[in-house]
């Protein structure tokens, strides 16, 4: 009996999680159907529900706009989850009951990860929405030694912050330091061909900058960041297939091979028109 897997969202029409569980399962020799599910945004419980009564459905994935709802829908959560107030994955457990976690912080570590180690370093993260949310306790348990949020709206920061109130703070555009190790863009100002309102201060020349946007061309935010003269500039794509890699690791027990995925995926993307 083949384990049933999904993706929730609305849309979906464009997501890639099925072609990059497909990839994991043949990789990994692992025996599973994954597909996209399009929910109506004002149903999405009973069609989550609906989903999970099959018994081969195993787990699933949730997206935009789904993630708050999938969390309100949970018997367990994770601390990783519970702290973005969101879940991107969901765990059906031996009882039935649903398990929900949040991968999209791991995925982000995992891809920086492969490119420096985090220990130690100095973090500014820009924005203060889910996507911060899900990012931070991945970041702090990756030993970095401070995370400095910058939100427009400063109590959202302020809010967040107090999650670690030892290592991370609140800035405003004018108390941002010098020069971070890492600078995170989590909002969605890149999508919009717009810019964070950061001073360019903020990237000296061994800064690593990362914006969670991902497209066939360089983010507006890299573009900006290359130009002030960062280290190097990443984009989201990694952590799209680090976030797969770790709730396939959370259904399955084994965690596959983000690489050569990752570089199929970037290859597809360059060839679009």
């Amino acid at each position: 009996m083949t384990d049933r897997y999904a993706v929730f969202g609305n849309p979906i029409a464009h997501s890639k999680s099925p072609a990059i569980h497909h990839a994991f399962a043949q990789q990994t020799g692992e025996d599973l159907a994954y597909e996209k599910i399009l929910a109506p945004v004002e149903e999405f419980a009973a069609t989550a529900k609906s989903f999970f009564a099959d018994a081969r459905t195993k787990g699933a994935n949730v997206t935009v706009p789904f993630k708050e709802q999938a969390y309100a829908l949970c018997d367990e959560l994770s601390e990783r989850a519970k702290l973005a107030g969101a879940v991107n994955t969901l765990i059906k457990l031996e009882n039935g009951q649903l398990q929900g976690d949040n991968t999209d912080g791991l995925g982000l570590v995992s891809d920086l990860a492969a490119h420096t180690s985090l220990q130690g370093k100095t973090v500014l993260l820009i924005g203060a929405g889910g996507a911060a949310k899900g990012c931070l306790l991945p970041l702090l348990d990756a030993d970095v030694t401070s995370v400095d949020i910058y939100n427009r709206t400063k109590v959202k920061a302020e809010q967040l912050a107090a999650v670690a109130p030892t290592r991370c703070k609140a800035c405003e555009a004018g108390t941002l330091a010098q020069g971070y190790d890492v600078v995170i863009n989590s909002t969605s100002a890149s999508l919009h061909g717009q810019l964070p309102d950061v001073p360019s201060s903020v990237i000296g020349e061994h800064t690593i900058c990362y914006d969670m946007m991902y497209g066939k061309e360089m983010t507006t935010f890299n573009q900006w960041a290359q130009a002030q003269g960062a280290k190097l500039v990443i984009d989201g794509l990694g952590m799209l297939v680090g976030q797969a890699a770790h709730s396939f690791n959370l259904w399955r027990g084994i965690y596959p091979a983000v690489e050569p995925v990752l570089q199929q995926l970037r290859q597809q993307l360059e060839q679009q028109p």
